[in-house]
């Protein structure tokens, strides 16, 4: 099966409420018709409703030629169209834009909400919502947050520089700063350096920890002890494995307040949005690569 991505070029649908086209390369194959195999290869969308989208004319080619049902089947088409959902439920909860230059926009994004479209989640993202209300069309995240996790993310709106603040990333130059409300955590002296080895779990969703050579490392520190009883602790991933932060405190025996993946995966709660993750992405910082200046954007949320 062909695979489907966003386009990174001059694509021949615009922009719409925010949705920049998808675009599918087709493979070697024999089919009788364009339907035939959109039907077959992408059954979540249904046959009438590709058939409703080509009608409109949102299903095009590289060329901006409408294709229809009866287009021929060519291999190396591309084919453009716009991802839909039938429907989507409502956030509510609200990002804020935190800096805007010509280079880079830095949201303040708040839990539950996605940072990009994925499974049943497309108007409700942080990208698509950022790409409505400033209309920059070439909008790219330069990293990304869980839907659980609320706090700073940086987005780059300028094709021309994006590399240099991607390489940022690559090349571990960006210092993250989190905050996680937890249980106390006796026996330890404080700031300590936490490291183990991190795999994929026996679910697709989560991950785990095993015996061997350390692949991630966090720094850990007390920012605060509540009247409650609970800790505000302060935390420097100095590694970035999926669902870091998480594991490491999990494996402590402190976890996060209200995670529902750690150290036991609940139910999915599907839309209840009531009990928050106490994790926040507090601050990031790192060198400009265009100025050489220290660049420093915190949220302005609080757990």
């Amino acid at each position: 099966m062909s695979s489907t991505v966003k386009f990174h070029g001059k694509a021949p649908l615009p922009m719409r409420d925010g949705v920049t086209p998808s675009y599918l390369w087709l493979p070697e194959g024999d089919w009788p018709d364009l339907i035939s195999f959109m039907a077959h290869n992408y059954p979540a969308v249904t046959e009438a409703q590709w058939r409703e989208r080509m009608a409109r004319g949102d299903v095009v080619d590289g060329e901006g030629r409408a294709l229809g049902p009866d287009s021929p089947y060519r291999r190396n088409l591309r084919v453009f169209y716009y991802r839909e959902l039938e429907a989507e439920t409502p956030i509510p909860f609200e990002e804020e834009i935190i800096y805007q230059d010509e280079h880079l926009v830095v949201a303040d994004k708040p839990h539950f909400l996605p940072t990009i479209p994925t499974g049943r989640f497309l108007q409700e993202t942080l990208l698509v919502r950022l790409r409505r209300k400033l209309g920059i069309e070439d909008l790219v995240p330069i990293h990304r947050l869980d839907r659980e996790t609320a706090g700073v993310v940086v987005f780059s709106s300028n094709l021309n520089s994006r590399g240099a603040y991607q390489s940022l990333f690559q090349k571990r130059l960006v210092q993250k700063e989190y905050e996680a409300l937890a249980a106390p955590l006796a026996g330890r002296d404080f700031p300590f350096l936490y490291r183990s080895r991190m795999v994929d779990g026996d679910k697709f969703f989560i991950m785990k920890e095993e015996a061997g050579e350390p692949n991630s490392e966090t720094m850990i520190d007390v920012a605060e002890r509540r009247a409650d009883g609970q800790v505000l602790y302060r935390l420097w991933p100095h590694t970035g494995r999926k669902h870091q932060l998480r594991v490491h405190l999990a494996a402590l025996g402190i976890p996060i307040v209200n995670d529902a993946f750690y150290p036991v995966a609940l139910p999915c709660k599907e839309d209840d949005v009531s009990q928050p993750l106490k994790l926040l992405a507090r601050a990031i910082g790192f060198p400009d690569p265009l100025t050489g200046e220290w660049r420093y954007f915190e949220s302005r949320r609080s757990l």
